[in-house]
């Protein structure tokens, strides 16, 4: 069968999390014997102008070679196809849960715009438009239902990378991911001024919050920027961290939760941390704390203080991670596809 797997890309060398998943994706399919292909939207979004073109690309795209076709992120389920299935990643965040934080005084223009974008996500995403909606964790699915008062099966992703495994664990924290201010770099950063335990925090990747975090840093030696790693730096890190901490505010899915476990190391995230903190509680893998600096500094210590503690959190967490398949994902997609 010939699979279209569609998907927008603000910027073509994005290399993150939900690049990730398209990929995984993509290499699930065709390892069940399908044709994959992912067909990627240019989405950039500087402006309202250029997300109502995201939308009417995504209306306009050409997806009539393909037998089955699978949308993603916002607008991707826009396209046209008699089966069409959502593996929902996430709206656009700005006029859902986030709209409140980032216009705290709406204009009437804003409140149309986020108006006209609930409407068209919608009415793509529910039938006949869209034959069924999944997601990749509860914390989408109770968004797609308190705003878009539609149901969304939780499907989670499992990993992208087989290559994760537990090591020795040394005196450093990692926190991995885009810095971005939603991720909530700045409250680990805050965290370590009240860790007592002689740990240092390591900190990869680049995003727009870069400039701001290392300035809230400079004055900690213990604090370290690497920027953007390989993927074999990235396991190896994984593999000699003590623990992860993962303290995003309401975070769709986190592979860095994932990432973790499949290295055999806790996570300390956030009551309002969303799917991660929902993971982490589900599995044991890991502490689920306020987003208070001074909450989050405690059980770092106390992990520093015993490390065998920290061993046995992780290896819940390897645990739960393991029982996820790639192939489980694959066939309940198709078969929600109908004939």
């Amino acid at each position: 069968m010939k699979i279209a797997i569609v998907s927008p890309r603000a910027n073509p060398e994005a290399s993150g999390g939900a690049e990730r998943f398209y990929e995984a994706l993509g290499a699930a399919f065709r390892q069940a014997g399908h044709a994959a292909t992912e067909l990627v939207v240019p989405a950039d979004e500087p402006d309202f102008d250029a997300i109502q073109r995201n939308y009417l690309a995504c209306y306009d795209l050409d997806v009539s070679d393909f037998d089955f076709v699978v949308s993603t992120k916002a607008p991707t389920w826009l396209v046209r196809h008699p089966r069409h299935v959502c593996y929902l990643v996430h709206t656009i965040r700005v006029f859902y849960d986030m709209f409140e934080s980032t216009f705290p005084n709406p204009t009437p223009e804003l409140l149309a715009q986020r108006q006209l974008i609930h409407q068209l996500d919608s009415a793509a995403l529910s039938p006949p438009r869209c034959k069924a909606v999944f997601s990749i964790g509860f914390e989408v699915s109770r968004r797609l239902s308190e705003w878009n008062h539609l149901s969304a099966e939780v499907l989670h992703p499992p990993l992208w990378n087989s290559g994760f495994h537990t090591g020795p664990s040394s005196n450093y924290l990692l926190m991995p991911g885009r810095l971005h201010e939603w991720k909530r770099v700045d409250l680990a950063i805050r965290a370590m001024k009240h860790v007592k335990a002689p740990l240092r925090l390591l900190i990869t990747g680049t995003g727009e919050a870069e400039a701001e975090l290392r300035s809230l840093a400079a004055d900690d030696p213990r604090i370290e920027f690497r920027g953007r790693v390989t993927d074999e730096d990235l396991v190896a890190l994984y593999a000699g961290a003590l623990a992860v901490p993962f303290l995003p505010l309401r975070e769709d899915y986190g592979y860095v939760t994932l990432e973790a476990f499949a290295s055999g190391k806790p996570v300390v995230t956030c009551t309002d941390s969303g799917e991660a903190a929902a993971i982490v509680a589900t599995s044991n893998g890991g502490y689920v704390v306020p987003p208070e600096p001074s909450a989050v500094a405690a059980i770092l210590d106390q992990l520093c203080d015993n490390p065998e503690l920290a061993c046995s959190v992780g290896g819940h967490g390897s645990e739960w991670v393991a029982q996820l398949s790639w192939g489980k994902v694959v066939e309940r997609l198709i078969s929600a596809a109908g004939d």
